[in-house]
């Protein structure tokens, strides 16, 4: 049994495996009301996002997202995907956000409408990812250490 594969082989089976990964990618998920749907995380905060053909109405938990937020840079924040996309003002947005902050939902807010604009139309992938707005940040709060006042203050040092 020949038990090596030649390097041909190893090009063909990659280029399989990359074709399922495109074949994946390009089709669209939409349901009966045609919408789709994702899930973006940030710190804390879990965002379920729908998002359909409409004007450009961002609603979250039932509320406005200016509203909501509060702050125009978390309202912008959110928005960006869709300039990014050159979707602005296309889809309307209904979000339900829970956990964390306001900051950390605006966040998971972004990643959740990118990941469901690319289940909506899948030619938006290239320029999201390249935006970096696809890749989950996995940045989250250091737990707290025994001995110490939070996870890295510890107790001033006197000599005297």
């Amino acid at each position: 049994m020949n038990l090596k594969i030649s390097s041909k082989e190893k090009i063909i089976k990659k280029e399989e495996e990359e074709t399922k990964v495109r074949e994946k990618v390009s089709t669209p998920k939409i349901d009966a009301s045609g919408r789709s749907y994702a899930t973006g995380k940030r710190k804390n905060a879990a965002a379920r996002v729908w998002i359909k053909k409409g004007n450009g109405k961002i609603t979250v938990n039932g509320l406005d997202a200016k509203t909501y937020f509060g702050r125009e840079i978390l309202v912008s924040m959110v928005k960006a995907p869709f300039a990014t996309a050159k979707g602005e003002n296309k889809f309307d947005v209904i979000a339900t956000i829970t956990g964390g902050g306001k900051s950390g939902q605006a966040g998971a807010l972004a990643h959740g409408i990118s990941k469901a604009l690319v289940e909506f139309d899948c030619d938006t992938h290239k320029a999201l990812r390249k935006g970096g707005f696809l890749t989950r940040d996995p940045r989250v709060v250091e737990r707290k250490k025994y001995g110490l006042k939070k996870a890295r203050k510890g107790q001033t040092y006197r000599k005297r």
